[in-house]
């Protein structure tokens, strides 16, 4: 088939091959150029053939590429879009706009596209772009699980009318009953199905499900109106274990902690209405909680191994009293005792001659007063006023931390945490491997049974404690490194401001935020 011919040239189509016939000398590539401009369907792709031909002026055909249909049709791998590529010229496409439609038409048809079909503006089609002729219906993926939780007491301060932070009217403990509403999950829902271009379903994937994360032994699960309830299996304050929601047991003590009590320790949370007695200790697992106006006056020790402790009235300690908290300690005030928490510590009026410690310390930012003996925090210091006029020594320390030994204490327990849960999953394969023949069994089985049951649960408290302390030393990694003592009315002569490696006694009353500025401390 003779493409075009003139005097110059034959350009001339057999089985899909272009070949080329120069009839005269003279003939160069530019104007062949502008014969490919006319012909959109002309593909040269022997490029050095077709040089040679004009060089040459070869009178006899020559290869030079291929003659393309008119219409290219192209179907996505996953069979979702159809797209048309148009080989003609712009005019051609305008003066044969009902035919080229009508051709595109029978393409779908021959590839079996019967959905999702998309019409050409051909005012505006560009010769060689690719058109979407038929679009899928993409499958919808199903929504998510949604979880949400009976809320903690938020164990802050109230902030008054007039800006105050009162530290001593908190709603600290949560109490509960038995069958409460602790929580609920909606579960993940079926997703919309899709459909191909070839009219085939499309199926769709449901929704990513959330587990409900809870203490086992103190909460339950059940479904109720298509929802999956979480419920307290006992009385008790809401609280954590290991991070997850739990249950705690709740021990309230009416009146004080002393001759008739005794020193207490107790798994779960401890609510005292008065006081501890002079001499007298508690333990607690959970919250502590010491409410009485008069606070605590001489108490031997106080302290919480998973939570927060908060004393309404403040302390007299006269250098005996021992605070410590595996979270938060909240005070009224500090007097002549030892205050150690791993997270903050919450002061409102004042510590005086006392010893603290924490990842920050924090006191009345207008009143609050720290005059004598040490605050010790890794992070930072926030008071009003710290000495006296008559120049009591007063230390305030930022410790900072040191990233290097901190992120090999992780990397250790975290290695230890991987041997620990190799071994677990060996010990949780065997115990179900030996709970198939529980019936059968002696008693030196049973006991033998029972004591690998008591060395996985062991092992499992110890993996929670490893995570617990592995979070907390992530936590200090990724706070800001603006180590810094805040004074904000006046720091008395006798202050010591120690910010890492950096020191200095103030001769002079001065205020502001100190920190290391260059290299050196910014007083």
């Amino acid at each position: 088939m003779i493409i075009e011919e003139n005097k110059e040239v034959v350009l001339s189509e057999e089985s899909g091959r272009a070949f080329i016939t120069i009839k005269v000398d003279g003939y160069n590539l530019k104007k062949f150029d502008e014969v490919t401009r006319k012909h959109a369907r002309l593909k040269v792709t022997n490029f050095m053939a077709l040089k040679k031909a004009v060089e040459t002026k070869s009178h006899e055909p020559i290869e030079i590429g291929s003659w393309i249909d008119s219409l290219e049709l192209e179907l996505s791998a996953d069979k979702m879009q159809a797209v048309v590529t148009i080989y003609e010229s712009q005019s051609y496409i305008q003066e044969h706009t009902a035919e080229i439609q009508s051709a595109i038409n029978v393409l779908l048809k021959e590839n079996n596209i019967i959905y999702g079909q998309v019409p050409i503006d051909f005012q505006k089609v560009i010769t060689g772009k690719a058109y979407i002729v038929a679009n899928g219906l993409p499958p919808k993926k199903g929504t998510d699980a949604m979880v949400k939780y009976l809320q903690q007491a938020e164990k802050k301060p109230e902030i008054n009318a007039d800006g105050k932070a009162d530290y001593f009217d908190m709603n600290f403990i949560v109490e509960i009953k038995e069958g409460t509403w602790l929580g609920e999950k909606i579960p993940e829902q079926e997703g919309i199905e899709g459909r191909n271009i070839l009219g085939e379903m499309m199926p769709s994937e449901k929704g990513d499900d959330v587990p409900l994360k809870y203490d086992t032994e103190s909460a339950y699960e059940v479904e109720e109106e298509g929802k999956i309830v979480l419920r307290s299996k006992t009385n008790g304050v809401i609280g954590e274990i290991n991070g997850v929601l739990a249950v705690q047991k709740h021990l309230v003590i009416n009146g004080d902690v002393g001759l008739e009590t005794g020193n207490l320790k107790f798994d779960g949370s401890i609510q005292i209405k008065g006081t501890i007695m002079p001499g007298y200790s508690i333990i607690a697992s959970g919250d502590i909680s010491i409410e009485s106006n008069e606070g605590v006056n001489s108490a031997e020790l106080i302290k919480s191994t998973e939570g927060d402790v908060f004393i309404k009235g403040g302390v007299f300690g006269k250098d005996i009293t021992k605070i410590e908290a595996f979270k938060n300690i909240f005070i009224k005030h500090a007097n002549g005792c030892t205050l150690e928490a791993k997270e903050s510590v919450f002061i409102g009026f004042y510590s005086m001659g006392s010893t603290i410690f924490g990842n920050e310390i924090l006191l009345d930012e207008r009143k609050g007063k720290i005059i004598g003996g040490k605050a010790i925090a890794i992070n930072s210091i926030t008071t009003a006023y710290s000495g006296n006029s008559l120049e009591r020594k007063t230390e305030l320390i930022v410790q900072g931390i040191d990233r290097k030994i901190l992120t090999e204490n992780a990397k250790i327990k975290a290695e230890e945490m991987v041997k620990l849960q190799e071994e677990g999953t060996r010990l949780n394969f065997q115990i179900s491997q030996l709970n198939q023949f529980k019936e059968t069994m002696s008693k030196q089985q049973i006991a033998a049974y029972e004591q690998t049951k008591q060395k996985y649960h062991m092992m499992e408290s110890e993996m929670k404690e490893l995570d617990v302390e592995i979070k907390r030393i992530l936590k200090l990694l990724r706070t800001s490194t603006d180590y810094f003592v805040n004074i904000t009315q006046e720091a008395n002569a006798g202050t010591v401001i120690h910010i890492g490696n950096k020191s200095t006694t103030l001769a002079k009353a001065t205020k502001g935020k100190f920190k290391i500025e260059n290299g050196e401390l910014n007083v």
